[in-house]
């Protein structure tokens, strides 16, 4: 089930870049994230109290909040990047350095979550390298 979800990420992220490349224009690209914050803002609740599941706040720990915070703070910082080349660059050039995200998080994985390399990971890292070059170029 986590291809089938993560396939949904893929073709939702897709549509994503190629939304808000159209809705961006003539937008300050700050207030542009901002409104799509607040648009996965009340996505988000909803399907927190659609599945009935905001009673699991009070269990959350120290730790996870943490770095949950982080991680929110980490996405903001992405969008806000991520929506300012949008608007001063290519959707075909942003989309694939935006993508050697990959590499780096498959890198943060080895380093902080001890996480192994494989041959396939590897060779994918290349790949996935160079195709970013050949578009980009």
């Amino acid at each position: 089930m986590w291809f089938v979800f993560a396939l949904g990420s893929a073709v939702f992220a897709a549509a994503t870049s190629i939304l808000a490349k159209i809705g961006i224009e003539g937008v300050n690209s700050n207030l542009a994230t901002a409104i799509r914050t607040v648009v996965v803002l009340v996505m988000s609740w909803g399907m927190v109290f659609l599945t009935n599941t905001q009673g699991g706040i009070g269990g959350i720990t120290k730790r996870s909040w943490l770095f949950l915070i982080l991680s929110g703070l980490a996405t903001g910082a992405s969008w806000l990047c991520y929506y300012k080349a949008l608007q001063i660059g290519e959707v075909s050039k942003v989309v694939p350095i935006d993508k050697l995200s990959v590499i780096i998080t498959l890198i943060l994985a080895f380093v902080f979550l001890h996480e192994s390399f494989t041959s396939k990971s590897i060779v994918g890292m290349v790949l996935i390298a160079a195709g970013t070059l050949v578009m980009v170029l």
